[in-house]
């Protein structure tokens, strides 16, 4: 059955590539009017240049650094870019397109901006043209390649260069970056088999970590920040409650008010490459996507976390990444792992550092989709040890530090669940 007869059985409202392009631009720019609920015009400009010239290392929260109307515009800012990219590249909107966008925009709450993101981005095109491929074969690359952008601030603004010296280093070394990263990116998804959706997240991991390593054997060492919004804002819990409760109706009204198929989608595992619009629709795909919002957000705020920059983004994170293999029934595990180990750990389970250790620990969420509820709980209580000691070695240029960690963990225990559930399976055919 094909997608068009999947969604006649549906009776989905089927949309146009650039119908859905609108909404995306709809989306972005609804993002960056969010910003005048938080400070002035006058504050969110003066804020946004100080985002901008930022070294964003992990962790730099922009709602601490700068103010949360100002962060809203810079992400609004990111997203609308990023849909332009995808429009000029005629690249499709499918699942793996909005959980690239939605990272983007993510991360743009803690470590990405336009200053940063633009070399890393311009690599990969002149890798596209060097490869005599489109664009829209790599923009995927381009997009995630940006988790290296605090390395091009770090070379721009903290390494005591003069300016334009600094810039140019900078954006030399990002547009390498941008070139290396595809062709990194698509060997290192056999490394974890698909089971760490993060993969881009891996990929630059490895790419930070040398960049590091060869700063510091010549004496040059990246400073760690610890830059968060602490204050308790329900303000920011409402706005994100009614992103999602749009996004769910948005998705409701193209599926004429209907859940159907949705058991259906909660059946997947979610492996490399899982694209729920091609599978269930445009609509039920922002169904769940809205879902698990909600879900993540009702996470934070029942574990007592707090709100802010860096959260936020873990959770828009989520969101695109509901597109494009998680689920409530794949991603519930993980979260359950993490907070075990973490009442069982020293670490506060109500820090931010915790928190985002859950949200971006549902990487590892097709490891519970394809062997079940218990190795999921397992990969997150594992995932919670791994995570806090691996920033190290990037020293926080990479801000996928959880992709990293968990292409370890994915390599690590999708061969021993592989293995005994093969045993299992043998025991049942001899029996």
């Amino acid at each position: 059955m094909g997608l068009n007869d999947r969604l006649k059985t549906t009776r989905e409202v089927a949309l146009t590539n650039n119908e859905k392009e609108v909404l995306l631009v709809c989306f972005a720019i609804g993002i960056m009017l969010l910003s005048l609920l938080f400070n002035s015009p006058k504050e969110i400009f003066e804020g946004f240049l100080i985002i901008l010239t930022s070294k964003s290392n992990l962790i730099t929260d922009y709602m601490a650094l700068a103010n949360p109307g100002a962060t809203f515009f810079n992400v609004g800012f990111i997203g609308l870019f990023s849909v332009i990219l995808i429009h000029r590249s005629e690249a499709h909107v499918s699942g793996a397109t909005l959980a690239a966008l939605f990272t983007m925009m993510g991360f743009a709450f803690f470590g990405k901006n336009l200053v940063n993101s633009i070399p890393i981005t311009l690599g990969a095109f002149i890798y596209s043209k060097l490869s005599r491929q489109r664009f829209n074969a790599v923009i995927l690359s381009a997009f995630y390649g940006t988790g290296l952008a605090p390395l091009v601030s770090e070379l721009a603004f903290a390494m005591g260069l003069p300016l334009w010296h600094g810039l140019l280093v900078s954006y030399l070394t990002g547009i390498s970056v941008g070139i290396v990263f595809p062709i990194l990116s698509s060997r290192f998804l056999a490394f974890h088999a698909g089971y760490n959706l993060y993969n881009g997240g891996f990929t630059a991991g490895v790419i930070g970590m040398l960049s590091v390593g060869l700063l510091r054997m010549f004496g040059l060492e990246v400073e760690t920040v610890d830059i968060i919004f602490r204050e308790h804002n329900w303000k920011l819990f409402f706005v994100l409650m009614l992103i999602f409760l749009v996004m769910l109706l948005v998705g409701l009204y193209h599926r004429h008010w209907s859940f159907k198929g949705y058991s259906k989608l909660l059946k997947h595992g979610g492996r490399l490459v899982t694209d729920f619009t091609s599978f269930h629709g445009f609509g039920l795909t922002l169904i769940n996507m809205a879902i698990m919002g909600m879900i993540s957000t009702l996470y934070v705020v029942l574990t007592k976390g707090t709100i802010n920059g860096p959260i936020i983004g873990g959770i828009f994170t989520i969101v695109g990444f509901s597109a494009f293999g998680k689920h409530p029934r794949n991603t519930l595990p993980i979260f359950i792992g993490v907070y075990l180990a973490l009442l069982l750990n020293i670490y506060d389970p109500r820090s931010t550092a915790s928190t985002l250790g859950a949200l971006f620990g549902t990487t590892l969420a097709p490891i519970a989709g394809q062997y079940g509820v218990f190795p999921g709980v397992i990969a997150g209580f594992l995932h919670a040890a791994i995570v806090s000691n691996v920033g190290y070695l990037h020293a926080g240029v990479n801000l996928y530090n959880n992709g990293f960690s968990g292409g370890f963990i994915a390599a690590t225990l999708a061969p021993i669940f592989e293995k005994i559930e093969e045993a299992r399976d043998e025991t049942k055919r001899t029996v």
